[in-house]
């Protein structure tokens, strides 16, 4: 019977930990012993338990043929002999021996790491960019800083609503909603604009006193030799205007170098403020009767011409009152037609007992004839055909007087709807008047709160880590472009 041989050439075991030479030894089989050549036939594969099944090996060449080594596809061990041991295996009764594997390469250690150049750069900039301005800041803050001092004041725009005592100007409809709103808006940008600066500057004189501390203190002090543009920007600094829209309040915060200060520049400002609105409130007050003043003006003077007009034809024409010597003129008229009524009864009386030709009938027609032609002379007056002094008819005379009377009236009527109007005006614009209420008064502070040293500390080490950290992304990003 023919052997099958174990291989003692490692290159001829199968590579990888834990496989079995044997378990995949190709057709090595040397011929029969008994000298006769026969084809040779392909080994069975010895394959492992547990192995994942493998490729089948090509046939062997026939007889003659050139032998050529086969490769074999390395196996995995199973996990029950990854100890290495040898582990025989049987082939038709045969016990065939595997070596162990190959121990796994143990991997070497990592280098010391040390410090390089741009470590060194990153720590130096560290360094001048954060830890030394930080300290600086810091001295600053705890020996160079002067304590300041605030001042708190409140205050808002009220507006009168008191109804008017007059009864004459009862029911009349307001001329105009309240402004209190805007007028507010208005305080709220005069108190941050320049007017304000130059009008308390010129009271109190800011430049000296916001000046105090300069040059030890050249932050947080104001520099004397700045222009007024720069004190208004450092008003702005110091003076913290909060404005609460939703109730109109206005409350102001002044820090100044000494308490005192504070105290009299919060007095000040409310002072200026209040006199804004007091002059806001009168060009309110003329606005809102300049109208009614000029119809006023407008009805006086029609008023005036009617009545000049009316005292040019009482002196043109000699009649007071036209009315009245119409009405006199009419009592003449009258006396004179009862004065006929009277004669003519007489004179009939005196024809039934006397003769035609008696003096005293003669006498009564003639009475009787003065009568008439007078009351005809006096209805003369009334027509077209009597004169006056200037030729006019004295029906054109009254025709005129009516007519300057209608004028006279109208421009009554006028003027005093016009003064009435005008009166209105003048109550509703003293009820709109608007002032200055103060809810919080300024007072003289005890101690000093600013600035907040511990909190600015805070604020410029952030800033000087956001900035350092910044540069430190900047240059490694260009380093991993380079």
């Amino acid at each position: 019977m023919s052997k099958i041989n174990t291989p003692s050439d490692p290159s001829d075991r199968i590579p990888g930990s834990g496989n079995l030479a044997a378990a995949t030894e190709g057709p090595r089989q040397t011929a029969p012993a008994s000298g006769v050549n026969r084809p040779f036939q392909t080994a069975p594969r010895i394959q492992a338990i547990g192995d994942a099944p493998a490729r089948t090996p090509a046939p062997i060449p026939a007889q003659g043929a050139a032998a050529q080594p086969i490769p074999v596809r390395p196996m995995s061990a199973p996990a029950s002999e990854a100890s290495g041991s040898a582990v025989a295996l049987r082939q038709g009764g045969k016990p065939l021996v595997r070596s162990a594997p190959p121990s796994a390469a143990v991997r070497g250690t990592v280098a010391t790491a040390y410090p390089r150049r741009r470590h060194w750069f990153i720590l130096l900039s560290f360094l001048l960019l954060v830890v030394a301005p930080a300290i600086f800041w810091a001295w600053y803050l705890w020996t160079r800083a002067s304590d300041q001092y605030v001042s708190t004041v409140g205050f808002s725009v009220r507006k009168e609503d008191s109804t008017p005592s007059i009864e004459l100007f009862a029911g009349l409809a307001p001329l105009g909603g309240s402004s209190s709103a805007s007028d507010t808006d208005v305080l709220y940008e005069f108190i941050r604009s320049q007017d304000m600066v130059e009008q308390i500057d010129a009271e109190l004189d800011l430049r000296s006193r916001f000046s105090r501390d300069w040059p030890n203190d050249f932050i947080f002090a104001f520099d004397p030799d700045g222009h007024v543009e720069d004190l208004t920007d450092y008003w702005d600094r110091q003076v913290k205007v909060l404005y609460d829209t939703s109730s109109d309040l206005i409350t102001l915060k002044i820090n100044a170098f000494s308490a005192e200060d504070a105290q009299q520049i919060a007095a000040a400002v409310f002072k200026e403020s209040s006199d804004k609105i007091n002059e806001l409130s009168s060009i309110a007050r003329a606005d809102s009767t300049k109208l009614a003043k000029s119809e006023l003006d407008k009805a006086r003077e029609e008023l005036t011409t009617t009545r000049q007009a009316m005292t040019d034809f009482r002196m043109r024409t000699q009649i007071v009152d036209p009315e009245a010597d119409l009405t006199g003129q009419m009592g003449v008229l009258a006396g004179l037609q009862e004065q006929l009524a009277e004669v003519l009864v007489a004179h009939d009386l005196l024809t039934e007992n006397a003769r035609p030709t008696d003096h005293r009938v003669i006498q009564s027609q003639q009475k009787i004839d003065a009568l008439r032609r007078l009351i005809d002379a006096e209805r003369g007056k009334f027509g077209h055909a009597a004169a006056g002094p200037d030729g006019e008819s004295y029906s054109q005379m009254v025709a005129e007087y009516e007519r300057l009377m209608v004028d006279r009236e109208y421009a009554e009527g006028a003027f005093h709807a016009a003064r009435v109007a005008y009166e209105t005006s003048l109550v509703e614009a003293r009820r709109q008047s608007r002032y200055l209420a103060a809810h919080i008064q300024p007072k003289v502070a005890q101690s000093s709160v600013v600035p907040n040293r511990p909190w600015l500390f805070c604020v410029g080490l952030a800033l000087l880590l956001a900035g350092w950290s910044i540069l430190a992304l900047i240059y490694y990003s260009i380093r991993d472009r380079a």
